[in-house]
């Protein structure tokens, strides 16, 4: 199934100004620059959810050990 076939298509209203910043940060264009803002959204909930394991973790491999086993 191609992206074409699962994706929709919107209207949306932006501030020109956040939209130019927006494309001069991603480096692409409309399309790919909106697509990326949605998946960071999306992303957002399972970053907080990280950020609150921060120091509750412990590994059995020491960074040594995990760089060597690259």
């Amino acid at each position: 199934m191609s992206v074409m076939e699962r994706a929709r298509k919107i209207t949306i209203e932006v501030p020109p100004d956040l939209l130019e910043k927006a494309q001069l940060a991603s480096g692409a264009g409309i399309t790919q620059t909106v697509r990326a803002g949605l998946q960071l959204v999306a992303a957002s909930r399972t970053y907080a959810r990280l950020r609150q394991l921060r120091g509750k973790v412990r590994f059995s491999k020491t960074v040594e050990e995990l760089k060597a086993d690259r």
